[in-house]
């Protein structure tokens, strides 16, 4: 669950007050248009892209112009504009204009939950407008703090001293980014960044800190996200009505994210955990049709209206149904596979008989209960299957479920198919 961009980044900034340069959205008129250029004499046209997607800029998918002219133009260019980032690709649905903001330094900052230090994290920078990762370590200050306490300005400004940062951005920065904080914790977040923060010189040489790129990533266990009132959609990563329908059961339990890789893909792979799902995601490539994420002890309910939305827009040209996660510490395993089976048969009942193969690879709380379960359903309806337990590599699961399709494409879908009757 990632926000980018400005278009809802500058609401989210607004509530504690931090200072951002003037964005419109799509909705902006001819009038609207010709008069923002005239007060900021340049606008920047951005796309706005579902998900998290990055690299906008080195694309060339950020317009400017100075005038009218200009600015539509870049709007027919971008409105629809697409964008591949390694495997994902993504389409923009609608611009945003903003206003350019003349500046003398550009400022990194950001916070997020650290893995080595166990506590928040700030990261920072007066070298920014740049990707963090191409800078060297003597640039950057990385300063852990306690989350009982929070960001305080001391964090701030020793940070910013200590890098030898020009006097005249210290204080204004100060000032500001300890309210970053608040947002940060109060709506249930795991990471904020602000890249870049451009240092406007206002009247007698103060400078203005304001925030001209938003992006930040929600913790979807953490129901303080909600308080937000964001409309689902926002969390998409295309407008498919795949990802619509999963958006609309997200729930304080279990996670719900998906994302479309291959629409003529032959394995489907509802996936549990989070480095399952990158391995997973990784290594079926272009045979996969989704990547997701259901994992977070998702009530039977909600895992069965899941499988019931994913059966039905995937298993009709699916090969294999490939059910995989770690090993669970809290997820019963026996109400996920329960659910899944029960809607397993549900779209057999509903739509007939189809030759599939269906590889599970699951450890956790009550799995022996849920592999007899969905066993007998999978007998019942003739369908072939194999299971792994906690004790098999997962890398050598994905690599069986891959075989497995390979055989489906070559004889094995006949072969099912026979004994299943199907003409």
């Amino acid at each position: 669950m990632q926000i980018t961009g400005m278009l809802w980044g500058r609401k989210l900034l607004d509530l504690v007050e931090y200072p951002h340069s003037e964005v419109r959205g799509p909705e902006l008129s001819v009038d609207d248009i010709k008069d923002m250029i005239k007060r900021h004499n340049e606008i920047f046209i951005k796309p706005v892209f579902k998900g998290g997607v990055g690299k906008k800029g080195k694309s060339g998918l950020i317009g400017r112009a100075k005038n009218f002219t200009d600015a539509l133009s870049e709007k027919e260019r971008l409105y629809f504009a697409e964008h591949k980032i390694g495997n994902i690709s993504a389409k923009s649905d609608g611009v945003t204009y903003e206003a350019a903001v003349p500046a003398d330094h550009e400022v990194y900052f950001s916070i997020s939950d650290s893995t080595i230090h166990r506590s928040p994290s700030m990261t920072l920078t007066h070298h920014g407008g740049v990707d963090i990762e191409d800078l060297p370590e003597d640039k950057i200050a990385v300063v852990p703090f306690d989350a009982l306490t929070g960001l305080k300005a001391f964090h701030v400004s020793n940070a910013l001293v200590g890098l030898g940062a020009p006097p005249a951005i210290i204080s204004p920065l100060v000032q500001n980014l300890p309210k970053l904080w608040d947002l940060y914790n109060n709506y249930g977040m795991t990471m904020l960044e602000l890249n870049p923060i451009r240092m406007m010189p206002g009247k007698g040489g103060r400078y203005a800190p304001l925030a001209c790129d938003f992006k930040c990533a929600f913790d979807q266990d953490d129901p303080a996200w909600k308080r937000l009132d964001l409309p689902a959609h926002i969390f998409a990563e295309d407008n498919s009505e795949f990802e619509q329908e999963i958006n609309q059961l997200r729930t304080y339990q279990g996670q719900s994210d998906v994302y479309v890789i291959n629409d003529r893909g032959t394995i489907t792979a509802p996936t549990f955990g989070g480095g399952a799902n990158a391995m997973v995601t990784e290594l079926l490539g272009e045979a996969a049709t989704i990547s997701s994420d259901f994992g977070g002890n998702p009530p039977y309910e909600k895992m069965n209206e899941i499988s019931n939305i994913t059966f039905k827009h995937w298993l009709e040209q699916s090969n294999v149904l490939f059910i995989i996660g770690g090993k669970a510490n809290n997820t019963d395993i026996y109400e996920t596979l329960r659910a899944i089976g029960d809607g397993l048969r549900g779209y057999f009942q509903a739509n007939g008989p189809k030759p599939l193969f269906v590889v599970v690879g699951r450890g956790g709380p009550n799995l022996i209960r849920g592999m007899g379960y969905l066993r007998d359903i999978l007998e019942s309806l003739g369908v072939p299957y194999r299971f792994f337990g906690h004790d098999s590599a997962m890398s050598e699961v994905i690599n069986y479920a891959m075989a497995a399709n390979k055989w489906m494409m070559g004889s094995g879908k006949e072969e099912i198919a026979a004994k299943m009757n199907i003409k």
